[in-house]
């Protein structure tokens, strides 16, 4: 019987390494666009060398840079396992380069925006005392969205405003809850402790049952609408908590430690930012900054 690789890196990447359903998710995508295509060829996955998977990222050229290098790294992780678990020799996508691409600043609101954004919720009912909950702790807490609706009772200590995270790779970290959001959230958890259900999740709909990562894209995509800025998702919270600190002066390798990024690197596209704020207001301030050279 022949053996079913792509899976068994995926089990590899769920037990050894921990990964998150949807980045197993990504992988098993990704992979099985490589094993189409060698099927298409009539080559075997295990066959395939540098030159077929060079093809195969041509092939898929209408791809985005950013899904091209991710597909790359797939690629490269899966073919490394090959190798490290001897059902192949040499590794064919070694040399495999990640393509360049421009790094592009996030998209940020300014603290007025915010606080219009805050205000949409009607908070004398409970869908939107929940949902004013949950914006101030995005951009209190900088969370991703699929760490906030899997936040549980156990994780939030309102009496120290400390909340514990389980990000990516199952790595905890515990992140600092303002005074706002944690006022917000302390309303909203008084009404959500008397709803009974079979759930620990602290974030549920009205029927009890816990949202989804979509439930808060929608509707945070909804409020965001009603202030006139129809792109705003969860994430741009996440940027704007950062942002925001990067801004005010706060070290950046604490904002590395509550984002969850495991590399300070990532993290310091916000401080291009602040150079971009700083760039303006000094063109738009200094007497010379736009005296044409001679």
């Amino acid at each position: 019987m022949r053996r079913d690789l792509i899976s068994e890196y995926l089990k590899f990447l769920q037990v050894e390494k921990g990964l998150s359903s949807n980045s197993l998710e990504s992988y098993r995508r990704d992979l099985m666009k490589l094993s189409e295509w060698a099927d298409k060829q009539k080559l075997k996955l295990e066959s395939l060398t540098q030159r077929d998977l060079r093809e195969f990222l041509i092939d898929s050229h209408k791809l985005s840079p950013s899904s091209i290098n991710r597909l790359i790294s797939s690629v490269r992780g899966f073919y490394k396992f090959l190798m490290i678990d001897g059902f192949i020799d040499k590794n064919p996508a070694e040399n495999l380069m990640f393509q360049k691409k421009l790094q592009k600043l996030p998209e940020y609101l300014s603290v007025e925006d915010i606080e219009r954004l805050f205000s949409v919720p009607d908070t004398s009912q409970e869908t939107g005392l929940r949902n004013r909950a949950i914006l101030e702790l995005l951009y209190a807490c900088g969370l991703r969205v699929s760490e906030l609706v899997n936040l549980e009772f156990s994780d939030v200590d309102l009496d120290a405003r400390v909340l514990t995270c389980y990000g990516k790779g199952s790595k905890v970290r515990k992140i600092p809850i303002g005074r706002s959001a944690a006022e917000w959230l302390k309303k909203y958890l008084a009404v959500r402790r008397q709803k009974e259900t079979k759930t620990e999740k602290i974030f549920v709909s009205p029927a009890g049952k816990p949202l989804t990562r979509q439930d808060v894209f929608l509707f945070v995509k909804e409020c965001g609408k009603k202030i006139g800025i129809p792109d705003i998702s969860p994430h741009t919270l996440r940027h704007c908590f950062a942002t925001h600190l990067v801004q005010n002066d706060a070290d950046l390798l604490s904002v590395q430690r509550m984002l969850g990024h495991a590399d300070v690197a990532t993290t310091q596209i916000y401080t291009h930012l602040r150079k971009s704020d700083l760039q303006k207001s000094y063109e738009k301030a200094h007497p010379r900054a736009k005296i044409s050279k001679q």
